[in-house]
């Protein structure tokens, strides 16, 4: 078994998708749009055989705004490795530039991992590992 996908539902789709694509390099397919519900979805590929994230948007879905720092139940963040130490370094000093918050710098964790902590656009969380 292998999780094929993970969805978020978003407020702006198409900033979401931009985000992915040009700091992860995520492939999209073409928008998927039904008029009748006006959901609309793009799914975004990592590399071939990885799990996809497949993006949402429905206006039925509304914006809770919540404390950031703050963990909740559910689902806490997605991982998304790049490969090298040198790459989570680099990629997460580019996402500070650019303006997106960084909750965790680059560190091995207890467990080994070397990862950062950054937000997307709509604040969810992605750790960047090697």
């Amino acid at each position: 078994m292998s999780i094929e996908h993970i969805a978020i539902w978003t407020i702006d789709l198409e900033k979401m998708k931009s985000f992915y694509c040009q700091y992860f390099g995520a492939e999209s397919n073409q928008k998927y749009v039904n008029p009748n519900t006006k959901f609309e979805s793009y799914f975004l590929s990592f590399g071939k055989g990885s799990t996809r994230l497949e993006i949402m948007y429905s206006p039925s879905v509304v914006d809770i705004p919540t404390d950031i720092l703050q963990q909740t139940k559910g689902l806490v963040h997605f991982a998304i490795s790049v490969g090298s130490i040198e790459k989570v370094n680099e990629l997460t000093e580019t996402l500070a530039n650019d303006g997106f918050t960084v909750i965790g710098k680059p560190r091995t964790t207890g467990d080994g991992y070397y990862e950062s902590v950054v937000l997307d656009p709509e604040n969810n969380r992605i750790e960047i590992t090697v």
